[in-house]
């Protein structure tokens, strides 16, 4: 594909922004996705075993995303196409190139299923007689099953995504929040903060390299990294974003099928699509700004927790048990029904991960078989949809079986950290040259993207960094 594809594109006014409180919601559901992965598990681990010496770098790894999702999120408001639309009209080989990388990066996600399936076995050691890898595979292809009815029952799918990631995000926050209020949690806040600002003088214990790929994964993934930064963009497209708002909806069995336009639009040039334009984009930057303000304050009661519960006593959440050892976080506040209770959230907020990749991975899938093959466009996006969900949890469920959670969410997320370290490039390629000449004047990009080079930038230090310390290169 070439520039003449933007050229093509048909020219709409810009759709009337619908409120913030109606608009409002990807980052929301960023933030509840991020809180089941690196946010869960890596962080509170490295806390745990080193203390404060890593916890300064938190923040920056938090902030570093926010050019690459303003960027992605950028693409989708002015066109109402995906961002791996845009990659495959910058370049298709250069798309088709991403799309394996990322295909092969999801192959192992079911590995979060299994991992809320340990909080769900610890919580109810049933079914009896069955080992701790039995009870944790079996919960976490119940919940597997639970989602997938749930998807199919839905009217339109993103709205169930959304109002049941709005839940666990909710839940996290009140449940943490009380957890950290306890008084042996709040003895230890002032030097914790006082981590925050720089690193520590000695650290505590010896390095391990074997935990280069964990804090790797810590650092990248701090948010959302990788391949799955770019879910941002297909929430933005079915909340009806920007002109994404002309492009219609997936929607579930259980409601009215809409027609899902596979190419986008352009903003014309018109006073009421400039006026538009301008609250969407500072919508887009108020949404992105909750996922990660949000998310790095729930990292950061994670890491308080595992610094004045799990690091003192040396636990370590390890294998099967990546969620069961942080369920003494609400030990603290509750005693045994607290413990008790934080095993249900985990257990929520793992298995939700496997519920909003699922979801995200394939809408991508279609998406990109959509934009590179137009004879596929005789099925509709629906139908596309329904295939890839049917794939990947058949391919999920059988990786699952491979490992325990944790080798396995490493393995995706070192795979999907090639794309991070791409990301930055692509997008100012797309962005900042070939998008601009076809939008009006007051739809381009201001001031320099030195923002996306200072990611770029950090990345590949820490790609250098990791080689250095795991491969000893």
């Amino acid at each position: 594909m070439n520039i003449t594809d933007l050229q093509q594109l048909p020219r709409r006014e810009v759709p009337a922004f619908p409120g913030w409180w109606v608009a409002l919601g990807p980052g929301v559901v960023w933030m509840a996705l991020a809180q089941g992965s690196g946010e869960l598990i890596w962080w509170p681990y490295m806390v745990a075993k080193y203390g404060l010496t890593f916890l300064w770098l938190l923040a920056p790894a938090c902030l570093l995303q926010y050019p690459l999702n303003l960027e992605i999120g950028r693409y989708t408001l002015l066109t109402g196409e995906s961002i791996f639309h845009g990659f495959i009209r910058l370049h298709r080989g250069f798309g088709i190139f991403l799309w394996l990388l990322m295909s092969v990066s999801f192959l192992w996600f079911g590995a979060f299923a299994s991992a809320g399936g340990t909080a769900m076995a610890e919580l109810t050691h049933w079914p009896v007689g069955w080992t701790q890898r039995g009870q944790s595979l079996f919960w976490g292809y119940a919940s597997i099953a639970v989602f997938v009815t749930a998807i199919l029952a839905s009217g339109v799918v993103y709205i169930f995504i959304e109002r049941f990631m709005k839940l666990v995000a909710l839940v996290t926050v009140i449940g943490l929040l009380s957890a950290c209020m306890q008084q042996d949690v709040l003895a230890t806040l002032p030097a914790f903060l006082h981590g925050l600002l720089g690193p520590t003088d000695t650290m505590p214990r010896p390095w391990d390299a074997n935990d280069a790929s964990k804090l790797l994964t810590a650092i990248t993934f701090a948010g959302l990294g990788g391949f799955w930064i770019l879910f941002y963009s297909y929430w933005l497209r079915d909340k009806g974003a920007g002109m994404a708002g002309l492009m219609g909806r997936i929607t579930g069995l259980g409601g009215t099928e809409e027609t899902v336009h596979s190419d986008g639009f352009l903003p014309a040039d018109k006073p009421e699509s400039q006026a538009n334009w301008s609250t969407w984009r500072r919508f887009l930057s108020a949404d992105i700004m909750i996922g990660i303000i949000g998310n790095l304050l729930t990292t950061l009661m994670m890491c308080l927790l595992a610094y004045a519960l799990l690091f003192p006593k040396g636990l370590l959440p390890q294998e099967y048990e990546l969620a069961v050892v942080q369920s003494q976080f609400f030990a603290v506040s509750w005693g045994e029904i607290g413990r008790l209770l934080f095993l249900v959230v985990a257990a929520a907020f793992l298995t939700d991960t496997w519920l909003a990749t699922a979801d995200a991975v394939s809408r991508i899938q279609a998406d990109i078989v959509m934009t590179l093959f137009p004879k596929s466009r005789r099925l509709a996006a629906r139908q596309w949809y329904y295939i890839f969900l049917a794939l990947l949890t058949v391919i999920t469920s059988f990786t699952m079986q491979l490992d325990a959670p944790g080798p396995l969410i490493l393995t995706s997320a070192l795979i999907g950290f090639i794309g991070t370290i791409i990301f930055p490039v692509a997008l100012y390629q797309l962005n900042h040259k070939l998008l601009p000449p076809h939008l009006p004047e007051w739809a381009r990009p201001k001031g320099h993207p030195w923002l996306l080079g200072l990611s770029f930038l950090a990345y590949l230090v820490l790609a250098a960094l990791y080689l250095k310390s795991s491969l000893g290169f």
